[in-house]
């Protein structure tokens, strides 16, 4: 069993709130990943449910007990660090042992826990090296399998592949996906990555200043976030935005006026706007259309092509908008800087938001997704 509840959630540090509010509940068995900015809140909750920091408001519940009160070592639950901390002296076998040796652990059903983790890991063969020995990769599965070992009810992972150069971070996300697969585990996993967010999680918790954004799955938030801040940290590329005028605000779909003077029907609620609003246009770079079939048009400027071979990422400059806007393109587009790019736009591929940031629920469905 797995179920964690969190009621109410709040930490703060010589009264400075650092979170708040923070209500919360996790399936057994469920992959939930923390993201957000540096400063958000989302290691101090983790620190929270292992029971690594006091709880100053609220409280929570694993499986039905309450355990605010109770200590780490006592608590169902088994952390992965972000160093690996591994003991330079012990074998692999003996670093993931030590913590049943600790807890006076049967010697059979030791060896027997051991064995099991090393071969869900692939460290069968490496069970007699030194840490020393082992390669990054290596030695995060061995801190893995020193939690794993444990069985505990949630495993938590505290940016556990931050260490790993980009090669090995994603064969590492293949393997814990893997693993959670195979044991069914809760499993609650922090990042500043949203990439790994996207790519692990069954739901995404987005932190914000110490509050929770939003909470979804990835393609819920990537297609319907809630505010301009979580529309603007999912998804890479960045969200192109820029400002534009309403001109008809509509409960099915709302008009705008774009820098360049054309107007576009954005498929959005955006009933409580009022004509003459300055609002934001969000729009993915993935998301322009060929000219032929846009309902609006924007003239750019091409300043920098990115080719990554399976795509071309465009920079663009568009007189009338500050930011730089960004085209995904396929890998073999033929660009020249400085050429004139004709950029479609369709308005039902357009996020819309208000002055305060908040999103205009979209009235459209994507990848099956609905608002």
């Amino acid at each position: 069993m797995g179920h964690l509840t969190l009621s109410g959630i709040g930490k703060s540090f010589d009264g400075v709130e650092i979170s708040r509010d923070i209500d919360l509940t996790i399936e057994d068995g469920e992959f939930v990943v923390f993201v957000g900015p540096s400063g958000c809140g989302k290691s101090t909750l983790l620190r929270m449910i292992a029971g690594l920091e006091d709880i100053t408001a609220g409280g929570m519940q694993l499986d039905g007990q309450r355990i605010n009160e109770i200590p780490p070592q006592e608590r169902d639950i088994g952390m992965v660090f972000q160093s690996y901390a591994l003991y330079p002296h012990m074998s692999v076998a003996e670093n993931m042992a030590f913590g049943l040796k600790l807890a006076r652990t049967d010697k059979a059903e030791i060896r027997r826990r051991v064995q099991h983790a090393a071969e869900m890991l692939h460290l069968t063969e490496l069970l007699e090296r030194k840490p020393k020995d082992l390669s990054g990769g290596q030695r995060q599965r061995v801190a893995i399998g020193r939690t794993l070992v444990k069985e505990p009810a949630v495993f938590l992972f505290d940016e556990p592949l931050s260490n790993l150069d980009a090669a090995l971070r994603v064969d590492m996300r293949v393997q814990i996906a893997a693993l959670h697969k195979r044991l069914n585990a809760t499993m609650i996993y922090v990042t500043h990555d949203q990439v790994e967010a996207m790519t692990l999680a069954d739901r995404i918790v987005l932190l914000s200043q110490g509050r929770i954004a939003q909470v979804g799955a990835p393609l819920s938030l990537y297609h319907f976030p809630k505010t301009l801040e979580v529309a603007e940290f999912i998804g890479s590329p960045r969200i192109n935005t820029f400002p534009v005028t309403v001109v008809d605000p509509g409960e099915r779909q709302t008009v705008v006026r774009l820098p360049n003077g054309e107007t576009l029907t954005v498929a959005v609620n955006g009933k409580h706007l009022h004509s003459g609003d300055g609002v934001t246009l969000g729009l993915r770079a993935e998301d322009f259309v060929s000219p032929e079939q846009a309902e609006a048009r924007l003239t750019a400027t091409l300043m920098v092509a990115e080719k990554l071979g399976y795509e071309t990422l465009a920079h663009l400059r568009v007189d009338g908008i500050d930011a730089t806007l960004t085209q995904r393109l396929d890998g073999l587009t033929q660009l020249t800087e400085g050429q004139t790019i004709d950029l479609g736009l369709a308005g039902q591929h357009c996020h819309l938001f208000d002055l305060k940031g908040n999103a205009c629920p979209r009235q459209v469905v994507v990848d099956g997704v609905s608002q």
